[in-house]
């Protein structure tokens, strides 16, 4: 097949089984194969051609974001592949992959301090303030716009249900604007409501501390103010995971499943790790693996340059070559 663009290859991701201990099948859905490299893509383009569709976004326009990165990645490769400038606004803990793939599309990158929400230096504070100060923009709104939601209820969601024959019983993914697991959670608890959803959240987050959030290292994850976009009312639990639980599983996952993901998706391995003992036979689990490995390298998680075997160390000592 001959797709039109770039943006209509959105979607259609593998979902594969990992070999593990349990007696479910525990499957993961590969996000991070889309066009942009995450799952953003899909929330992205939705709310972006919805905007067009309304006549929120005229041709010359420019769009403008809030993103821990992968958001920013996804509305500047759209912006690219439909001819609109693009601003994304973003904080310091963002990866410098994730930047310099933004830049690499010829969007603006605008780094912000890490801020509480009701500081006006805050990342989306500020994309709010550029977007009111630029003519003939838009802010598809990640964190406040209900078609975040909306576009994994209506993309994400029946996709996994087609792709496992509608057998799905457990449904993780990761909590950060929550649009992914409230989307595609609404659309599978529409098929059949004895679906578990469950969220995994960062254990330093907004919601996981009742509203006393420490600082955390995983990017793409954690509610970290209250967003309409969480819907409660399908997560029937929420997971919370350390930095070192999720940090922990990205080895293992890479040199043992040929899986290089990121860190949020180590969350919810991490999550899924706690959730396993309560799986049983006939059970079929999805977690979304929402973004590679790849964007994360520089951050020393997954080997270091250092660690290295200099070739004529190699080949005057074979024995350092056993693994």
């Amino acid at each position: 097949m001959i797709y039109k663009n770039v943006l209509t290859a959105i979607g259609n991701t593998p979902i594969v089984e990992l070999t593990l201990d349990s007696k479910a099948r525990v499957c993961a859905k590969l996000e991070y194969l889309n066009p942009g490299g995450s799952v953003k893509d899909r929330s992205a383009v939705f709310m972006i051609e919805e905007a067009e569709r309304k006549g929120l976004l005229k041709p010359g326009g420019t769009i403008i974001d809030a993103s821990s990165g992968n958001q920013g990645i996804a509305v500047a490769m759209i912006g690219a592949a439909k001819g609109y400038k693009v601003i994304i606004t973003v904080t310091e803990k963002i990866s410098k992959e994730k930047l310099t793939t933004i830049q690499a599309y010829g969007a603006t990158v605008v780094l912000c301090p890490p801020a509480a929400m009701d500081d006006p230096r805050n990342y989306h504070n500020v994309a709010v303030q550029i977007q009111k100060q630029t003519p003939n923009s838009f802010m598809p709104n990640q964190y406040f716009n209900l078609s975040n939601r909306l576009a994994h209820q209506t993309l994400l969601g029946p996709e996994i249900w087609n792709q496992t024959e509608g057998k799905i019983t457990h449904f993780f993914a990761a909590a950060g604007t929550s649009g992914t697991v409230s989307g595609a959670g609404r659309f599978l608890k529409s098929q059949n409501p004895d679906i578990k959803v469950i969220a995994i959240d960062a254990k330093n987050s907004w919601r996981s501390t009742k509203g006393n959030p420490k600082p955390y290292a995983v990017e793409g994850i954690g509610i970290d103010f209250n967003t309409p976009i969480t819907d409660y009312s399908i997560i029937d639990e929420f997971l919370e995971v350390t930095d070192e639980e999720s940090l922990g599983m990205l080895q293992p996952l890479a040199k043992q499943h040929g899986l290089l993901v990121g860190l949020s998706s180590g969350a919810v391995a991490a999550g899924v790790m706690q959730y396993l003992p309560k799986l049983k036979q006939g059970d079929i689990a999805v977690m979304i693996f929402g973004d590679s490995g790849r964007a994360y390298l520089s951050k020393g998680f997954y080997g270091r340059v250092e660690d290295t075997v200099p070739y004529h160390v190699a080949l005057k000592q074979p024995e350092v070559m056993q693994l």
